[in-house]
Formats: C-alpha cells, sequence, structure tokens
C-alpha cells in the first residue's frame, strides 16, 4: 500500500469521526441547526456571529464602512483591531457563500470544518512521529478534536478554535525543521496560524516548542544536527510571525489603547476538581476540560509502565505529559502560556496544548504494540 493512502484513509477517519460525533450531539440535544435549542448566547451571539455578519458585509460591498472603521458598532468604532482579532482565520471567509440572514448556520459550519481539521492534522503529525495501525491514529486524532475543551468551551468561541488546529500543523513546522524540509512552507503557515488567532497560536507555540524538544531528545540527533534544528526553527517561526504583522500589530495597538479590563489573580483549581474533568458529562468554567475519551486516557496512563516503549520515549513523554500537566496549576507558568496576563474568564485556556501532548503520548503508546496486562492494571 503505497505511504500516502493510509494517511489519507487515517485523516479522513478522524475527520468524518469528529463531523458525525459533533452533529450527532447537537441532534440529540436539539440544538440548532438540529433542533430548537439555539447556540447563540453569551459572547457567541453578541459578539462572534455579529462580526461574522460584518464580515459577509464586506465580502459582498454592503457594509457601513470599510476595513478601518465600522460605522454599524456604537457611534463608529476601528474595525482592523476586530477584523485581526476575530476574523482572519482562512475558514472565516466561508461564511460568504452563505445566505445574510443564515450567518449563524454558517459559523456552526465553520466551528465544525476546524474541528475535523484539527482531527486530520494531529492524525498526520501522529503518523510522522512513528508509523503504526492507520486507524488508530486516525480515532485518536477525532479524540483530540473532541477532547472537552474544544467541545464544551471553544466551540462557542469560534477563534480559539484556530489554536486547536494550529497546535499540529506547528508540530508538523517543527518536524520540518528537525528534518531540513519544507523551507518555504514552514514560515508561510506559521504566518497562517498567527494571522488566524495570535492568541492561541502562541499558546500552540509553545506546545510545538516543547515536542520539538523531546523530538531532538528521543531521536538521539548529534549536537551539529540539534544546533541546525534549532536555528532553522526559530527562523521559521519569526520569518512567520514577521509576515503576520501586518495583521498583528493593529491588534496589539487596539489592545493597548483599549479601555482597561478585569484585573484578576490566578488561584488553581483544587486537583480533585481538575482530576473530575478528566471524566464525560462534567462542566466548569474555572476547572481544565481534559476528557479525552477512556480509551486514549488508559493508554497515556499506561505509556510510563510499558515495556514494549523504549525507555527514553517512555518516560520522556510521559514526564512532559506530567509536567505540562503541573503548569496548568503553577502561577508563573500560568501567565507564561497566558502571555503574561490571567485571561479574564476560563484561566485554563491553554487545555488544548496539554490535550494534543496527551493524544501524542497515548500514539507512542499504542504504536509499539497494545499495553500488556500488567501496564493496563
Amino acid at each position: 500500500m503505497p505511504t500516502s493512502r493510509p494517511r489519507l484513509c487515517a485523516g479522513s477517519l478522524a475527520a468524518l469521526l469528529t463531523v458525525a460525533a459533533v452533529c450527532a450531539g447537537d441532534a440529540v440535544a436539539r440544538v440548532f441547526p438540529f433542533g430548537p435549542h439555539t447556540r447563540s448566547v453569551n459572547d457567541l451571539g453578541n459578539q462572534f456571529v455579529p462580526f461574522h455578519a460584518r464580515l459577509w458585509d464586506l465580502l459582498h460591498g454592503n457594509a457601513d464602512g470599510g476595513l478601518l472603521l465600522n460605522w454599524s458598532s456604537g457611534y463608529g468604532t476601528s474595525f482592523l483591531p476586530d477584523l485581526g482579532t476575530y476574523l482572519t482565520s482562512p475558514f472565516a471567509l466561508l461564511v460568504g457563500v452563505f445566505p445574510r440572514d443564515r450567518i449563524d448556520l454558517a459559523v456552526y459550519v465553520v466551528t465544525v470544518l476546524k474541528m475535523a481539521s484539527a482531527a486530520a492534522l494531529m492524525t498526520l503529525f501522529l503518523l510522522t512521529v512513528r508509523g503504526g495501525r492507520w486507524w488508530a491514529a486516525g480515532t485518536l486524532g477525532a479524540s483530540y478534536a473532541l477532547c472537552g475543551w474544544s467541545v464544551a468551551e471553544a466551540s462557542y468561541n469560534p477563534m480559539w478554535l484556530d489554536g486547536l488546529v494550529a497546535l499540529p500543523l506547528l508540530c508538523l513546522v517543527a518536524e520540518w525543521a528537525r528534518t531540513g524540509r519544507h523551507r518555504i512552507a514552514g514560515p508561510l503557515l506559521v504566518a497562517v496560524v498567527w494571522a488566524a488567532n495570535f492568541y492561541t497560536a502562541y499558546m500552540a507555540t509553545l506546545g510545538a516548542a516543547l515536542v520539538l524538544a523531546v523530538r531532538f531528545f528521543t531521536e538521539r540527533d548529534d549536537r551539529r544536527a540539534v544546533v541546525r534544528g534549532l536555528v532553522r526553527a526559530v527562523c521559521t517561526v519569526g520569518v512567520g510571525i514577521g509576515l503576520s504583522a501586518p495583521v498583528l500589530l493593529p491588534v496589539y495597538l487596539g489592545t493597548k489603547h483599549a479601555y482597561p479590563g478585569w484585573d484578576r489573580a490566578f488561584a488553581p483549581a483544587a486537583w480533585p476538581d481538575v482530576l473530575a474533568r478528566l471524566l464525560p458529562a462534567t462542566y466548569s468554567f474555572f476547572t481544565p476540560a481534559l476528557f479525552l475519551g477512556t480509551g486514549t486516557l488508559l493508554l497515556v496512563c499506561a505509556l510510563a509502565f510499558q515495556r514494549s516503549v523504549p525507555g527514553r520515549e517512555r518516560w520522556t513523554w510521559a514526564g512532559l505529559v506530567a509536567g505540562v500537566a503541573l503548569s496548568l496549576q503553577w502561577e508563573p507558568t500560568h501567565l507564561l502560556w497566558h502571555a503574561f496576563a490571567t485571561p479574564n474568564g476560563s484561566p485554563y485556556r491553554q487545555t488544548f496544548v496539554l490535550a494534543g501532548l496527551m493524544v501524542i503520548a497515548a500514539w507512542v503508546s499504542v504504536s509499539y504494540g497494545w499495553p500488556e496486562r500488567r501496564a493496563l492494571i
């Protein structure tokens, strides 16, 4: 079987599982567009859907104002910072093909497509890390896209889902930098994800850097190869962020001059509550939504005890997952994850990075064979 065919099958399986699960869940819950219950509550209904309606007007030449000024909000307000924060994702352009009175449906379709894309890209990265059963990779890719953070929180914040897509994509770019491949495509993809949503792209970049460090360590690259790979990775990210500067600069200046928000102090969640969020059907806005599926969690936990996995890989990946989990609860690393400012709202917006690392660890576990009974126990 050609090398590309299993990858295509695995990515397609991950995307289809994700779309089917999201739509089936909403259909059972009778949530729009499968029932009478609306999704457009809080920020989704008051900000994100109206912003996409504004984008539709711009695309069709019907807007009051242009890219610089939005006359439809208040007495007029600058629009470039809002555009760069909410509407520069390539997926957002899809709203232009929907009728003007179905923007809420357009946002729903964009949300599902982002999750499906994240599943397919994570699957592709898993098979890049190590070969294995294509259907297992596809299933784990879907579990990443369907993590609790994605379904319970980011599905109502469409711009956060760009981070869900960015993490596996940046991990692929980091792998290309390590091996010296795709030197033009790498910076371009970095620019796309940083322009799409700089906030979650920043978190995804930190996560991809950790994955790259583990790859250097577990692949036993010589010192010269490590230095060359690090230089390529830094240059790739630097050039990519530079290319996205026309989007990032107005957002930065707009944020700098905006009315100050609430100043919140970080308070770590109780560990029993954190562990409870590993289970389905749990919800709390101030704890990390870590549910990934029982099978994935079992593989992650078994990794440290699975003797078929080489010790260096077993302990490095398990240690990375544990370290990042602890970093969610420590204020200095919490601030690092959130660009040195505790967010107003959920303080665990970086949870998707931990979910991605757990899925990668699960793949390392199962790619060497099913865990033996002792490891499972």
